[in-house]
């Protein structure tokens, strides 16, 4: 068999695999998988730099399939070339806790980089990890010492295209000139509905990414191979900018009545089907997951990568003897933790001082900066008001990887860069940030990284009807809801200077998933520490912050800006003689992981009489208060006004905290 031969029956041994697998499960995307063997065979088995025997080598390639549905693809070159996939787990594809999703999951299956399915987030996700190589390189290259030198290939689809969020991402990656990108648009004109003719034929997408910035090539035949090749190598020497490799393929390629056609698209080809294509590429149509002989050792790169990580793993041992602190650092950032000290670096507000939580956490972020030294981040143009900056970090930019990233307007590339920053390693504790309300614009980025469980930081401002002036459109009264909604994300809403502190500390040290902070706009009182209880017990969700003497008639449940009206209403009714406790619950998610025993003694079941205060909506506080309590919430869109009126139109009063409470205690 000539070494074409062998490519040839590589690349069909793909396509069978996937078809085998979508036609077992009876589900699937199988038509991308075959359309695209020929490029998955090319990048797997000649560019991309990686080694299947340890997928988490820190200078490997990266790869994205942000066409996601097409993991079939990806799942089939990951066994040929020798990762831990066994045929039989291609056989369990889509099935109960088998390596082998419906869509590519990280941490689930080795070699894959990040979750993918949801369109456009992939391609945006390599957007981050490239721009994690560039930080990273910066900070730890040395002439004649390069040990963060790789790249990110992706594949895209059309419908990764057409989605927004890439769009704001090319943009950036153009901006930023992030050269190690190199990009395959699937130019298969198939979508779910039919042919993009009737959606997505007038634009020129070609066009659209040399506009933002790109080097843009087309490959007119995926089954050119030679073509392919040319082009990546092409893609390669430019270094200044990002690549597009815009590839004419056709979907189910090479079925005999399903190629091009639109049901190619989600389903399983039929059995008759299959077993015609089969017969065309010279496979038994009687057989199921068959890997001809020759093809593992021809695909196989265990050998090839060992290579490559051990000429790295030399470099990076020449490196460390050179540059000793350096590599004392990279170990230390390795661990994904912050340096030590961080908790005694962290400021403490004195009591009285009126500090907007936001105006706090620009203090705090100066304060721990230094301990997380490759956390970087940025704000969707929004640097002065989320006051999320590290001074003197300098700007990313197309010439210097600067700590603060210019995200401009595009909240939600910026979530989904921020998760290719964490997804790559060795930035700790990534961040983007925008006012609350617009958090809707980034939430399937926010989504997926409580998902993928990624260790970053979410900052949102402007959290309450206290915007004022600005009114409905910008007066967040759905959103804190929304996100405690999302599983595996902690949403702390601090309610002082102090509390934001301990915010950060949570945020900075949690380690499997996602925190994201709410704070004001407006200035709150800072409490006094000697009257209350510490702020430590932020970092167990909530706490009993102050108590008249006596068994509680009453506890009163306070969050962010309402926290001290709360406090102010508990102690007015204690002045009346009423045993009242206040209780600072900023994380629900955290507190309802603690102990049973810790939260009746917070919350103690007998004390039925509870009041929840917080400014927004009061969907989900029925689980704290129960069914004999109350909530001082807002069910209704804000108004244009200075934010005390609103707040005092709205119910956010002492005078009306109290009247509600007396009523409820009438009764109880």
């Amino acid at each position: 068999m000539t070494d074409a031969d062998l490519r040839r029956q590589s690349i069909d041994t793909i396509r069978s695999l996937a078809m085998d697998a979508v036609q077992k499960a009876n589900a699937g995307h199988p038509g991308t998988a075959m359309a695209l063997a020929p490029l998955a065979y090319l990048i797997y088995t000649k560019h991309l730099r990686h080694n299947p025997a340890d997928p988490a080598w820190p200078d490997r390639d990266r790869f994205v399939l942000s066409a996601g549905h097409a993991g079939m693809l990806q799942y089939a070159v990951l066994h040929l070339t020798g990762y831990d996939l066994s045929l039989e787990d291609l056989q369990q594809f889509r099935q109960w806790g088998s390596k082998t999703p419906g869509h590519p999951e990280r941490g689930h299956t080795a070699g894959i980089e990040v979750t993918t399915g949801p369109l456009g987030q992939g391609i945006s996700n390599a957007v981050g990890m490239a721009m994690a190589e560039r930080f990273l390189g910066q900070r730890y290259n040395r002439p004649t010492h390069p040990v963060v030198d790789h790249r990110v290939y992706v594949i895209a689809s059309d419908g990764d295209l057409m989605e927004g969020v890439s769009a704001e991402s090319a943009s950036l990656a153009g901006q930023f000139g992030l050269g190690k990108v190199i990009a395959f648009y699937d130019d298969n004109r198939i979508t779910i509905d039919g042919s993009t003719e009737i959606s997505f034929s007038v634009e020129d997408r070609a066009a659209r990414y040399a506009a933002q910035g790109w080097h843009v090539q087309t490959v007119a035949a995926v089954e050119d191979l030679d073509a392919l090749d040319e082009a990546i190598e092409a893609a390669k020497a430019v270094t200044d900018r990002p690549s597009l490799v815009v590839v004419r393929s056709h979907i189910a390629y090479p079925a005999p009545h399903a190629t091009d056609t639109w049901k190619a698209h989600g389903a399983p080809l039929g059995k008759d089907e299959v077993a015609a294509t089969k017969r065309l590429m010279g496979f038994d149509p009687e057989q199921s997951f068959v890997v001809p002989a020759g093809v593992y050792a021809h695909m196989g790169q265990r050998e090839r990568g060992a290579a490559l990580q051990a000429g790295w793993q030399e470099r990076f041992a020449a490196w460390s003897a050179a540059f000793p602190a350096e590599r004392a650092d990279w170990d230390q950032v390795a661990t994904g933790k912050p340096r030590p000290g961080l908790a005694e670096a962290l400021p403490v507000f004195p009591a009285g001082e009126g500090v907007a939580t936001r105006d706090a956490g620009k203090k705090i972020m100066q304060a721990f900066k230094g301990y997380v030294p490759t956390m970087i981040g940025g704000a969707a143009d929004l640097v002065e008001s989320t006051k999320t900056v590290f001074e003197g970090g300098g700007l990313f930019s197309s010439t210097h990887a600067g700590r603060n990233i210019p995200f401009g307007i595009r909240e939600h590339a910026m979530g989904a860069i921020v998760n290719g920053l964490a997804a790559h390693g060795g930035i700790v504790k990534p961040y983007g940030s925008t006012f609350l309300v617009f958090s809707d614009y980034m939430r399937g980025a926010v989504r997926l990284s409580a998902l993928m469980g990624l260790p970053v930081v979410w900052v949102w401002t402007h959290d309450s009807l206290g915007v004022g002036e600005d009114g409905p459109t910008h007066q967040p009264i759905e959103h804190v809801a929304v996100l405690r909604a999302i599983p595996n994300l902690w949403v702390i809403r601090p309610g002082d200077a102090n509390e934001a502190a301990y915010a950060w500390k949570v945020a900075l040290e949690r380690e499997d998933g996602p925190v994201a902070l709410i704070l004001s706009r407006q200035k709150l009182a800072t409490l006094d520490r000697t009257e209350v209880a510490s702020a430590a017990g932020v970092e167990r969700g909530g706490y009993v912050l102050w108590e008249s003497a006596g068994t509680p008639e009453l506890v009163l449940i306070g969050t962010g800006s309402e926290l001290s009206l709360a406090l102010d209403a508990g102690r007015a009714l204690a002045a009346q003689g009423r045993a009242v406790r206040v209780v600072s619950l900023p994380c629900v998610e955290l507190f309802a992981a603690q102990p049973q025993a810790y939260r009746d003694e917070v919350l103690p079941p007998a004390v039925r009489a509870r009041i929840a205060v917080e400014a927004g909506i009061t969907m989900g506080w029925h689980r704290w208060v129960g069914d004999a309590g109350d909530i001082v919430g807002v069910d209704r869109f804000g108004h244009s006004a200075p934010g005390d009126r609103v707040f005092a139109e709205y119910g956010f009063s002492v005078e009306n905290v109290i009247a509600r409470a007396l009523a409820l205690l009438e009764r109880a």
